[in-house]
């Protein structure tokens, strides 16, 4: 700006010459960040009055700020979060994005307006990376809170007994305390993105005012979060993979049916790392859509309405409507059409309603209970396909422009009917070598190698739980990593069902995986499962986490995690002379060093 317009500025303004070209010169050197902290601070020195004294920069950072936290344990929580930061910063709000697994949980009592975004894992527990915030504020020495305000965005699935509990326990903990909401909470199912839209923005309208008072807008609105260089796909805008291969891995005479998937990423710029997920869009089978039209004596070729966009029906129920899972919203639209008082009954209970569903299929349903309904009412009696997240198997430092997945193929018999899972059955029997599968890169923190190459690992992944480990292994390799390796592996035979044998066989040999502990539960009349190994090594299993060990588990959530969890509390308690309480509390601490890691499911 020339001397002249800084004049004509200056005289139109309440600054004298020299204040104005003051100003002019601070704010020239000073970036965004430090612009929107400046306003604040002269806001603040205005609200305290004309002969206020100067604050020394440590003190004077009480301004309101919105802290988003995030509890994730897929990663649809963070991307949520991640999103609403950055539109939170194109208003111009002062925001900051933090996991909780970061947070330490004291922090809350200094801050002044804060967003939990968290999933509920499991049977109504937090996800790992948000317990000890949750224990926390949930505890006698949680703080007061009567300076904070806060807003919940809960995570999870309709089709629990607990559906976004986590969420409920954060709000509720938080209003004992004393905090007040600045608006009702927001529970989210599966298929969130358009509540999420509407929420959000009517949080901003509500939050805006409080914030704007000590944060100036961002001229031009933020820059997009991104890690380094970073790739166009995502989610919402998944990139065309080609298959390269789909190969079964179990014998003839396995009892599962089990694939080594591998597809091509050229060209997308998608990259990750080892213990990241590789989310899946599907489509479902033509032939069971075809046959679920057919019973309702629909139309294939009838237009209706998803999500504001037109097409057929046999179009919607292929590619956008999900099919393969029941869930409570169809069990309530449809129950309507069909008078069932069995399925009105059942909404009544969700212990039987969740039952009922995790047996069914949406075909089952109107199988069982016919009905007279139209084309658009069917649809809009069901939600949107979600994609399915698949542990990657490889590590980019071996594979390259791929990525490898294991997958176990959903196929069973029920009510008289051959039954497919979705997206396995889509990958591993519809798609065809070199045909587009869209995909997109789900980033997960909470399951990390040590950075350290020297740190011991022990891995517990039996089934298709296996699939993160040969990533890690594949990983540690490359990088002439010289921590020690250890794998617990499991599954029902050992000649039909030890995955990737030949490839743990190598990496023993070349002294990459220094233990292999198998645990084969149909070899012999008892049945031996992952945590019966570990509790026979339960000594050195205690010795090596003495010695720093990193203790990973990938796998079924319900039971086996917590199966091998007990089993971790009973050999710390044993092998390391502690009380059951001691042993806890030495889970609980490594669990906060990031030393033991879960991608359960």
């Amino acid at each position: 700006m020339s001397q002249q317009s800084d004049a004509v500025v200056a005289q139109g303004s309440m600054l004298s010459e020299p204040q104005w070209s003051a100003l002019n010169q601070l704010a020239g050197s000073l970036n965004a960040q430090q612009l929107t902290w400046v306003s604040g601070y002269l806001a603040g020195l205005a609200q305290a009055g004309q002969g206020a004294t100067v604050v020394p920069q440590a003190q004077s950072t009480a301004q309101a700020t919105l802290t988003i936290l995030y509890g994730s344990q897929t990663g649809n929580a963070k991307g949520v979060a991640s999103e609403y930061l950055q539109q939170a910063q194109a208003a111009g709000l002062q925001a900051k994005l933090v996991n909780m697994a970061d947070y330490k949980p004291r922090q809350i009592k200094s801050e002044t307006h804060v967003l939990v975004v968290v999933s509920t894992h499991g049977e109504g527990d937090a996800p790992d990376d948000a317990i000890e915030l949750h224990e926390f504020i949930g505890s006698k020495k949680a703080p007061k809170l009567d300076n904070l305000h806060f807003a919940v965005i809960g995570l999870g699935d309709s089709s629990y007994e607990f559906f976004c509990q986590t969420g409920k326990d954060f709000e509720k903990r938080l209003s004992d305390l004393g905090a007040k909401p600045i608006c009702d909470r927001l529970d989210c199912d599966v298929d969130y993105d358009d509540a999420v839209a509407v929420w959000t923005k009517q949080l901003t309208d509500l939050i805006q005012p409080q914030l704007t008072a000590s944060a100036a807008p961002v001229l031009g609105g933020a820059a997009p979060v991104t890690a380094g260089a970073a790739s166009q796909y995502s989610k919402k805008n998944p990139f065309s993979a080609s298959l390269i291969e789909s190969l079964k891995i179990t014998g003839r005479d396995s009892v599962k049916d089990i694939r080594h998937i591998e597809l091509s990423l050229e060209d997308s710029g998608l990259t990750y790392q080892p213990g990241d997920a590789l989310g899946v869009w599907f489509t479902n089978d033509p032939d069971m859509v075809s046959d679920l039209i057919q019973l309702l004596a629909l139309d294939a070729s009838e237009e209706v309405s998803v999500s504001n966009q037109t097409q057929t029906l046999a179009t919607a129920l292929i590619e956008h409507l999900e099919l393969t899972q029941s869930y409570p919203k169809f069990v309530e639209a449809y129950a309507a059409f069909a008078g069932s008082d069995v399925l009105n009954a059942l909404q009544e209970d969700k212990a039987a309603l969740r039952a009922f569903l995790a047996e069914r299929q949406i075909i089952d349903i109107v199988r069982e209970f016919p009905a007279k309904l139209s084309a658009q009412q069917l649809v809009d009696g069901l939600r949107g396909i979600t994609p399915r997240l698949y542990s990657i198997a490889s590590s980019q430092a071996e594979v390259e422009d791929e990525v490898h997945l294991t997958v176990a193929l959903v196929e069973y018999d029920a009510h008289g009917q051959p039954h497919t899972g979705g997206a396995s059955g889509f990958l591993s029997k519809r798609v065809q070598e070199g045909e587009p599968v869209k995909v997109f890169i789900e980033h997960n923190d909470n399951f990390r190698l040590p950075q350290n190459g020297d740190t011991p690992v022990i891995m517990v992944g039996p089934g298709t739980g296996i699939a993160p480990f040969r990533a890690f292994m594949q990983e540690r390799q490359a990088q002439d990593a010289q921590g020690k390796n250890w794998l617990f592996f499991g599954n029902p035979n050992f000649t039909q069902d030890f995955l990737y044998q030949t490839e743990w066989q190598s990496l023993v040999k070349d002294k990459v995986l220094d233990k292999i502990t198998l645990a084969f539960s149909r070899d012999q009349a008892e049945k031996i499962y992952v945590q019966h190994r570990l509790r026979q090594h339960g000594k050195e299993v205690f010795e090596w986490l003495e010695q720093g060990a990193h203790f990973y588990v990938c796998g079924d959530a319900d039971r086996m995690a917590k199966d091998v969890e007990q089993a971790l509390i009973d050999i710390v308690a044993e092998h390391g002379a502690k009380s059951q309480q001691q042993a806890e509390e030495y889970i609980s601490e490594l669990r906060k060093a990031k030393r033991y890691q879960k991608d359960v499911y």
